[in-house]
This record gives structure tokens, C-alpha cells and sequence, in this order.
């Protein structure tokens, strides 16, 4: 119950230093498997992979006013995309993020870890730190809603190409597609993700195959490849249609940053191969072609993804571009699930129903409640947007941000390893300078749509920060009204309770005191089972904790117990240590403390577990919350999931105290 830590970040330059990290069998340190490689095509690249449906075109169209496109801008414009995926993607993130991992694992929460962010103070630079790093990872939820939908959107609007008269029907078909995919979510992805990452090759090789002979027709497009065309572009635009095209050119890099969310699943090594030998090649061919396109169609602009096709192929590419997208969607809302996850383990976010819906993996997880909120954002966003061209409008503004906020973890993450200030400065500073120059480019799309994903990261940062802030509030609540061990002890030798056969197990946030349901249950029952365990489950920073270091038993005021023992019933404090990554189940980590020889196997017949329940009662005369906030604070824990579901302990064991709480 009590919960410990965070996740992880990214570095500045070249060799790490032997960081006090345990790396996983096959994880960063892994070599480049198919297997590996395959699902990586899937699950990683599926976002960034789909992103020339819409990218192109919208930076062509925002060069050109909307216009017929001109040989400098489809030269200048294929240029800027390629050389943002090498320096943001390339080097940022393939060579020199996935370096930091946390024990083979990443992502935003994984960085917060690594700097030991998680108990930080408010009003300290730790705990300012602590605000960043979740509204970063609030960011990615605002993602979550909008990649569905414009993914699936723009590979619908190729029905337009031949087809004009089914236009309205666009956003009709979106919605039911997208319907179907939030509906099969509870079934689990294992079966369907064996395919993704084959799809995801099928597609790589279909989008390069298509590019070639456009660019033998007009190979002048290869001139792209010099990077002071992008910069002479950007320069003679003007800032105005300069900050378009960047912001535009973003979305481009859209899904970059699963590259180390994702590190965990399937390492470094195979990640990167699959980035340089497969992904890069295809996306940088592809964008080419379509640049020769618009040099040789100029009036293209509408869908030159589509227009590279012969006619023939256009609606069997619609459906593999249908395909894609629904793949890309779905790493997106099963990455959803699995932050949610992390989130809640490390004390961000209220307990909810999780899903495990495949054993053997353990990243296989279903949130419900996540899932449908996610369906409705992002139907959303389909119905008030409309086409994939108002979306990109929306679109962007939330990477940005949160691939910007990862460059700063990053930097700190460098100096905590000890890495010359200088360099940090040099390497992360320089990086820091490309995000924000995206972001100040997505920025001025705000009124255009940027709003919509901030306003859906502030729906998840205030209640997470509230959640937080509430928890510590009630923690300080609970240890004022919590007994210490000796005088809990010395008042059994003189008011005796009744002995009770069995054991009862006492869930408990704290490793010291007693519970505040045992107190309760001994003043207002007088009774006492012959056995006693306090129960407190810890999440360490760690991802993965090994079954046989999950459990640590100590004997509760041994001195005291001897002296008393005619009227004490046998206590020992048991601390149950998981990693974030990992689902805590009471139960097992007890089996794990008998196999451990920790504790006899008697103490598992016959168990009854005590939960305490407790009532939250905003006060105006408490400083803590203001009493509108303490009022949400009160709602998310009333309506969290209970402690003993959460811990996996079966309901007809479980018996609950109730108590009243002010803060």
C-alpha cells in the first residue's frame, strides 16, 4: 500500500558511466533479434511509420498558402523533414536517449526515477522538477487522443481520391473504426500483435516501392538531402510561413518518442537497427517521392500520399493505410494503459481496475476506465475537427512539449552521472534549442486546435497533482493518529483482549506504528487473532523487483512481546517490495515470504485481511487543499478502486474499518 518510486530519462553524450543499473536478459543491452526487430516495426514505429499520410502535405500546404506547389518549396520542405527526423530522431533520441534507461526500462515516469524525483518537497527544485515530469506525462495522454484520430482519419480520406462523392462519408467510417477499436480492447492485444509488426513491414516496403519512380522522374528532389535547403527555405519564407512549416514539418516526427517509451519491451539494440536499417531508409525514400510528386504534379498538394499510387491501387492502399493506422492507434492506447499503470503504482493517480489479459506478458494490460475516456477524446476530436487538415492543427503541440521536457531530464539526468557540465550544456542545450523552436511553432497553432490536447493534458495533471498532494496530506493525518508499537503493546498487557483463532493480515502505508484499523479493531472489539501481520507493500524505482527479494519480515517489539507473552498474540511486520513495472498482489507476496522460509505456512490458513477505510472530510480550517480541491480529492478516493482488489486479495477475506478523516 505504501508506494515508493518513478521512471526514467535520457543523457548527454557518448559512454555512460557504470550506472547502478541491473539490465534485463535480451533488453538494452540485448542484441538485434528478428523477433525483436519485427515487433519493434509494430509497436514503436507505427505512429512515426503512418506519419507521411498527412505530414508532407500539410507542410506543403502551409508553405504555399494552399496553393500549387513550387519546385524550392517541395525541395525545401522534404529537406526540413528529413533532417529533423536525423537530428531529433537520429541522434536525440536513437543514439543518445536510450542510454538512460532504469534498469532496461524508459519513459518519462522512468527519468523522474532516475532523479529521484518521486518524494521530492514542494517548493523545492525536486519538486518542481516532480510537476514537469507529470505533466509530461499528462502530454502523452493528449497524444493518445489525437494520433487515433488523425491516423485513421487521413488513411480514410484517400477514398476522396477516386471516389469525391464519399466525402462525407469520411468521418461517419473514422468513427465506427475507431469504435470497434476501443470495443476489442478488453480482449487484449497479444493475438493481433503478432501481426503488427508484419503489417508494419509490409507497409515500410509498400511506401518505398511507391516513392521510386517518382523520384527517377524528377531526381532533383535528391537535392534535399543538403540541409542549408531546408535553412535557405525557412530563411526566405519569412517567419511566418517559416513557424507553418515547422510546425507542420513536426508532425513528421510524431512518434518518436515511443522509441524509449518503449525501451523496456524490446531494448536498445533491436530498436535502433530497426530504426536505421528499415524505418529511416523507407520514410526518407517516401518523403522524397512525394516532393518529386509535387515537381512534376504541382496540383497534387490535395493528397500526394495517394497520388504516388496508379489508380489501381488506391483502395487497396486505403485499406493497408487503414491497416497501419489502426496498428499505430493501438500502440498508442496500449502505451496509455501501461502509463496508467506506472502512474498509479507510484502514488499519481488512484487505484482503477486493471486488466491483466495475457499472463505470460506482463505489459498485456487492460484499464477500462482509461480506455473508454480515451475513446471519447479521441471520438471527440474526430467529430469537432472533421479531417485529418483541421487536426494538424492539433496535433504536435503536445509532443513537443513533452520531447522538450525530456531534453531537460535528460541534461539533469547527465550531470547526476557525472558528465561534464560543459558537455551537457553543449549536447543537451543544443537539443533543447531544436524543441523549442517546434514547440514555439506548434504554439502558434494554438487557436487553430493546439488547445485541444493541452486542455485535455490539464484534465490529467491537476487531478494527478491533486492526488499527490492529497495522499501526503492524509499520510500526515494518519501518523498523528497512529499508536507507536510499544504503547499499542503495553496497552494489551492491561486490557487483555480475546484471542481469535487464524491470522489476521493488516494493510498498512507505513514500515512502523500500528495500523490505525488494528487500533480501532482491539478499542472497539477487544479481540485479537492468535497471528498478526502488518502488511505494507512498497513500488521501488526499480522496474522489476525478483520474486525471491519480495518479501522482508521483522518481529514487531521482540523485547516487549517476551515480557508480555501470556497476552500477546505473535506480530511481525511484513514489507512487500515490487517494481513499477510489476502488478502487487498480497497474496503472492506472502507465498514468497513462506517459500522464503520467512514465515511458517500456518500463517496462510485461515487468513482474514484488514483494510482500512477512510472517509475524507474537507476542512476549511486545513491548510493543505483549498476546500474545493479537497472536495476533488475526497471524489477520487471514494471512487478508486478498493485497496484489497487492487492487491489481488479475494473479496470474501477482506474486511474493512472505517474511519473518518479530516484534511
Amino acid at each position: 500500500m505504501s508506494q515508493a518510486n518513478s521512471k526514467g530519462g535520457s543523457v548527454a553524450i557518448a559512454d555512460l558511466p557504470p550506472a547502478p543499473v541491473t539490465r534485463k536478459p535480451g533488453s538494452v543491452g540485448g542484441g538485434a533479434k528478428p523477433a525483436l526487430m519485427l515487433g519493434a516495426l509494430g509497436v514503436v514505429y507505427g505512429d512515426i511509420g503512418t506519419s507521411p499520410l498527412y505530414a508532407f502535405k500539410e507542410g506543403m500546404k502551409a508553405a504555399t498558402g494552399g496553393g500549387a506547389a513550387v519546385p524550392e518549396a517541395a525541395i525545401g520542405g522534404v529537406s526540413l523533414i528529413l533532417w529533423s527526423l536525423i537530428l531529433v530522431v537520429s541522434l536525440k533520441y536513437a543514439i543518445l536517449v536510450l542510454r538512460a534507461d532504469n534498469r532496461g526500462e524508459g519513459g518519462i515516469v522512468a527519468m523522474l526515477a532516475l532523479l529521484g524525483a518521486r518524494h521530492a518537497e514542494a517548493g523545492t527544485w525536486r519538486g518542481l522538477l516532480l510537476v514537469v515530469g507529470l505533466i509530461g506525462a499528462a502530454l502523452l495522454y493528449g497524444d493518445g487522443a489525437i494520433t487515433p484520430a488523425i491516423s485513421v482519419l487521413s488513411a480514410i480520406e484517400g477514398l476522396k481520391v477516386d471516389a469525391p462523392v464519399l466525402t462525407p462519408f469520411i468521418v461517419p467510417i473514422t468513427i465506427v473504426i475507431l469504435i470497434g477499436l476501443f470495443l476489442v480492447q478488453h480482449k487484449g492485444v497479444a493475438a493481433i500483435g503478432r501481426v503488427f509488426g508484419p503489417v508494419m513491414l509490409v507497409w515500410f516496403v509498400v511506401i518505398t516501392l511507391l516513392a521510386i519512380p517518382s523520384i527517377l522522374h524528377s531526381p532533383e528532389i535528391l537535392a534535399a538531402i543538403n540541409p542549408w535547403r531546408a535553412v535557405g527555405f525557412l530563411v526566405h519564407a519569412g517567419w511566418g510561413i517559416a513557424f507553418a512549416v515547422l510546425g507542420a514539418a513536426f508532425l513528421a516526427l510524431t512518434g518518436g518518442e515511443a522509441m524509449y517509451a518503449d525501451l523496456g519491451h524490446f531494448g536498445a539494440t533491436p530498436i535502433r537497427v530497426s530504426w536505421f536499417g528499415i524505418v529511416l531508409p523507407a520514410l526518407f525514400i517516401h518523403y522524397c517521392g512525394q516532393g518529386a510528386l509535387l515537381i512534376a504534379e504541382p496540383n497534387a498538394i490535395e493528397n500526394p500520399f495517394f497520388r504516388l499510387a496508379p489508380d489501381w491501387l488506391h483502395y487497396p492502399l486505403v485499406a493497408l493505410a487503414t491497416l497501419a493506422t489502426v496498428i499505430a492507434s493501438q500502440s498508442i492506447i496500449s502505451g496509455a494503459f501501461s502509463l496508467t499503470q506506472q502512474a498509479i503504482q507510484l502514488g499519481f493517480l488512484p487505484a482503477m481496475r486493471v486488466v491483466h489479459t495475457a499472463e505470460e506478458e506482463r505489459g498485456q494490460i487492460y484499464v477500462p476506465a482509461v480506455n473508454w475516456l480515451l475513446a471519447i477524446a479521441t471520438l471527440t476530436a474526430v467529430v469537432l475537427f472533421g479531417s485529418s487538415d483541421a487536426l494538424g492543427g492539433a496535433y504536435g503541440i503536445a509532443v513537443s512539449g513533452l520531447m522538450a521536457i525530456t531534453t531537460l531530464l535528460a541534461a539533469l539526468i547527465a550531470l547526476k552521472w557525472g558528465y561534464n557540465p560543459f558537455a551537457v550544456l553543449a549536447v543537451n542545450g543544443f537539443f533543447l534549442v531544436i524543441d523549442l523552436v517546434f514547440l514555439a511553432a506548434n504554439s502558434a497553432k494554438l487557436l487553430e486546435g493546439g488547445w485541444f490536447p493541452l486542455v485535455l493534458a490539464c484534465i490529467v495533471a491537476f487531478p494527478m497533482l491533486t492526488w499527490l498532494k492529497g495522499n501526503r496530506a492524509l499520510e500526515a493525518v494518519r501518523a498523528s493518529m497512529r499508536q507507536s508499537e510499544a504503547t499499542f503493546l503495553a496497552r494489551l498487557t492491561t486490557h487483555p483482549p480475546v484471542t481469535l483463532r487464524g491470522t489476521a493480515a493488516f494493510l498498512t502505508v507505513a514500515t512502523d506504528g500500528i495500523p490505525m484499523a488494528l487500533g480501532r479493531l482491539v478499542e472497539r472489539s477487544h479481540c485479537l487473532h492468535e497471528r498478526i501481520l502488518l502488511v505494507t507493500v512498497i513500488y521501488e524505482e526499480k522496474p522489476v523487483i525478483p520474486a525471491e527479494e519480495r518479501a522482508q519480515v521483522t518481529l514487531v517489539a521482540e523485547g516487549i512481546r517476551k515480557a508480555i507473552s501470556k497476552y500477546t498474540p505473535g506480530m511481525e511486520r511484513v514489507v512487500l517490495r515490487y517494481g513499477f513495472m510489476q502488478k502487487a498482489s498480497i497474496p503472492e507476496g506472502l507465498q514468497c515470504a513462506v517459500a522464503s522460509g520467512l514465515l511458517p505456512p500456518q500463517y496462510l490458513e485461515d487468513m482474514t485481511y484488514f483494510v482500512g477505510h477512510e472517509v475524507i472530510l474537507p476542512s476549511p480550517s486545513n491548510s493543505a487543499f483549498w476546500i474545493w480541491r479537497g472536495g476533488l480529492f475526497s471524489f477520487m478516493k471514494r471512487n478508486a478502486e478498493s485497496t484489497g482488489a487492487f492487491f489481488g486479495i479475494p473479496a470474501r477475506q477482506v474486511v474493512e474499518v472505517g474511519t473518518e478523516i479530516e484534511i
